[in-house]
């Protein structure tokens, strides 16, 4: 899932983290949402309120929408520098690295989200926006482009053509590739959904402390990853000795 890139990846490992990163993403949506109101995984929204706060002439409000478009930015690109730095040094964990750098941004903000919202609510908002860049790039990079996790707009517009494509192509290969992209792209949707409604339903008792739980799911995703591969190489050594 966190290992295989390129022709070495199938529509299993696509959709193993499509569902993982997808319903952490639909959890911290919603837990930002509820917490200070804004969105927390995506700038789309961000950058239209940073363009009218500079045209109503309210600079400090759009500093503070343009913060959130960089650190959304910061978390994307710093995914980036880990992944081509590990791809250099250790192959095993170039995937790996930034999962526990984002595990990690949403155990602190879970613990420490009451105290950061007494002092400012764009702490959290800026975490979380980080945390997401971090989760966008890197299942981009791992997946060439094919799964994306922290918003749904592409993923809405990507499906309705596909979808109306089914309608045209006849051919076997054509038909079984664009099953294949629908049943990834529906998964997204649905685990993105059912992240953000447990959130809904559970904020209420725990507030940010969520957060906890959804960095919990992505160490449990890395671990379950790490004891497949032990698993198969084990498998293929006793296999090479009863040959």
């Amino acid at each position: 899932m966190f290992r295989h890139k390129g022709k070495y990846r199938t529509l299993k490992h696509n959709l193993r983290i499509a569902s993982l990163l997808s319903f952490v993403a639909g959890m911290v949506n919603i837990i930002g949402f509820l917490a200070i109101h804004q969105l927390t995984t995506n700038v789309t929204g961000h950058f239209a309120f940073f363009v009218d706060e500079v045209y109503s002439l309210n600079t400090w409000r759009g500093l503070v929408y343009f913060l959130f478009v960089v650190f959304f930015f910061l978390g994307s690109f710093t995914s980036g520098i880990l992944i081509e730095y590990m791809n250099r040094k250790n192959e095993r964990y170039i995937f790996i690295i930034p999962v526990i750098l984002e595990a990690l941004v949403l155990l602190f903000t879970g613990i420490f989200g009451e105290i950061m919202l007494e002092r400012s609510i764009t702490y959290v908002a800026y975490s979380l926006l980080f945390a997401m860049g971090l989760q966008n790039a890197l299942v981009t990079m791992i997946s060439n482009s094919v799964v994306r996790t922290t918003h749904l707009t592409g993923l809405f517009t990507d499906l309705g053509i596909e979808i109306a494509q089914l309608f045209f192509y006849k051919g076997f290969r054509q038909k079984t590739k664009l099953q294949a992209s629908i049943k990834l792209r529906a998964t997204i949707i649905l685990f993105f959904f059912l992240g953000g409604t447990l959130s809904s339903l559970t904020y209420s008792y725990f507030g940010l402390k969520l957060l906890i739980v959804s960095a919990f799911i992505l160490f449990i995703g890395l671990i379950y990853d790490q004891m497949r591969v032990r698993l198969k190489m084990v498998q293929r050594r006793f296999q090479q000795k009863i040959r």
